[in-house]
């Protein structure tokens, strides 16, 4: 019998891209307000209770001088001890990641701005623009029915200027069962009549139409730049069976000539179809960012659920981290944990080499997405960037 030989890590020491997140609250906050940006559920009963508790008393806890496994008392009465500043410096500090993708389109509350948490955390940062918004300030400005499109190009133009991608939220406002042909002109011009005559009679300014949002797709992928689209679990406003990825089909077939990168963030639980899409789509990119750190010590299994036919080439690093730093740290962890998990589990099957799973973990943590977005991100020296560093 052939003694199993240990595999080490190829993930020790790989930079990470986040190509999807946003910025981090800086305030000081009670457990209610903690809890309520944990989960996607907000605070209530067995919060801490879930994967996702129980893996930042595991990751999070020793970033913070505390013993791992730490109650959830003594987590929050150390990280109100440290102070925001501290706490956000630790969790980031340890991730490993030299580049942040922030989109800017989400404020509830105050959070970091993309030049903020680069200089909070000494990396780079580039912006996301989200497409929903930049309709709706064109409204807000008073354009007309027949110079809604031009104000929206105009601004679309302006506002990504040193962007790097824009984004969709049509699974949220319209679901992703959109039609492929970009709307005519017309078309354009009497869904605004209709959305002008809704917010004069008291509705919100709020882009919920389905022509409007292929129009605002069809504009985005005409700037070049990579278009984002929010796949799958999101928030109590999303309808989960609308944000399958095969719903975009149609779509991706109709836009793939243009050859501008189509980026399906988040997709569990439909990250399966989406490794699909990824495999048939030249254009088509997948992550399973937000799922990573919500599904806590699962996040292997749907790394290689992923993987099981999405192209390694065309495989992110995301968090989708908003406002809590335990939300960078945690995805940044967890992704390398598993990542590992599935590449080291290859080369001791035989099913391909240490060389190729270190060069596919690089190419995973930070060359596709270097490549998709075109950026040029120096590497950051090899220290502080492996999964449970204390």
């Amino acid at each position: 019998m052939v003694a199993t030989v240990p595999v080490p890590s190829v993930l020790e020491g790989v930079d990470l891209v986040d190509h999807h997140c946003h910025g981090v609250v800086r305030r000081a906050l009670d457990r209610p307000s903690f809890e309520a940006l944990l989960t996607e559920a907000g605070a209530g009963d067995g919060v801490f209770d879930s994967q996702i508790g129980f893996a930042v008393r595991r990751w999070c806890a020793p970033v913070l001088d505390l013993p791992a496994h730490s109650s959830p008392e003594d987590y929050l009465a150390r990280r109100a001890e440290l102070g925001v500043d501290e706490v956000t410096r630790r969790l980031l500090g340890r991730t490993g990641t030299t580049a942040y993708l922030v989109d800017s389109g989400f404020e509830p509350e105050p959070i970091t701005s993309p030049a903020e948490l680069a200089g909070l955390t000494g990396t780079t940062a580039y912006e996301i623009v989200r497409l929903e918004r930049l309709a709706e300030e064109a409204v807000l400005a008073g354009a007309t029915a027949t110079g809604f499109a031009d104000e929206v190009r105009r601004l679309l133009w302006e506002r990504t200027r040193d962007a790097v991608a824009v984004k969709s939220i049509a699974a949220y406002r319209v679901g992703l069962d959109l039609a492929p042909d970009r709307p005519s002109a017309a078309d354009v011009v009497a869904a605004v009549e209709g959305w002008l005559a809704s917010v004069d009679a008291g509705g919100p300014v709020r882009c919920a139409d389905e022509v409007l949002t292929r129009f605002l797709v069809w504009e985005g992928l005409g700037r070049g730049l990579p278009l984002q689209f929010h796949v799958g679990l999101g928030d109590s406003d999303v309808d989960l069976h609308r944000c399958d990825p095969l719903l975009l089909t149609g779509l991706l077939r109709a836009t793939e000539p243009l050859g501008v990168p189509v980026m399906l963030l988040h997709n569990y639980p439909f990250h399966r179809h989406a490794g699909y899409l990824a495999q048939v789509f030249p254009h088509v990119y997948v992550d399973v960012g937000l799922a990573t750190h919500n599904v806590g010590r699962a996040a292997g299994r749907v790394i290689a659920e992923t993987l099981e036919l999405a192209p390694f080439g065309k495989f992110l690093f995301s968090s989708d981290a908003f406002g809590l730093p335990e939300l960078y740290h945690l995805s940044a962890s967890l992704f390398r944990r598993g990542l590992n998990d599935f590449l080291t589990g290859g080369v001791r099957a035989g099913d391909w080499s240490s060389a190729d799973a270190a060069r596919v973990a690089r190419l995973i943590g930070h060359e596709n997405a270097r490549r998709a977005y075109r950026l040029e991100v120096p590497p950051r020296p090899a220290k502080n960037q492996g999964a449970g560093q204390g």
